[in-house]
């Protein structure tokens, strides 16, 4: 079994850093680099940068939820649904496809029990 796990490049797994600007205020984001990697192909999908897509799923997610708490997590278990939704067929293979065009409803349909809640809104 381990195998599997412990045949992963050292890269992989190797954090960096990288610096953002979140509404004007710069911060540092830990992440290794293979999330870092899945990040960049979701950006891609849609033409964003990384650092572009950070932005936005920070926005949404104060939006969403009024706070956003451990941010490089949500990053991680970010990376994580995305690749869990494309070997569930969730999301095309096809990186042409934008992640803006699918209907998230759609995709998150029917999933298993902890993989998606409605988000709360907060009235301002």
């Amino acid at each position: 079994m381990c195998e599997v796990f412990i045949s992963a490049d050292p890269q992989s797994y190797d954090s960096r850093t990288r610096s953002v600007r979140l509404h004007g205020v710069v911060t540092s984001i830990r992440l290794e680099n293979l999330f870092w990697q899945v990040l960049e192909e979701i950006g891609r999908r849609d033409g964003l940068s990384v650092v572009q897509l950070i932005e936005k799923l920070y926005d949404e997610l104060v939006e969403a939820r009024g706070e956003v708490g451990n941010f490089a997590s949500f990053l991680r278990v970010s990376a994580l649904r995305y690749e869990a939704l494309l070997a569930r067929g969730r999301i095309p293979a096809d990186t042409a496809v934008p992640i803006r065009t699918l209907d998230a409803q759609a995709v998150l349909h029917a999933l298993p029990q902890g993989w998606a809640r409605t988000p709360r809104r907060v009235s301002s």
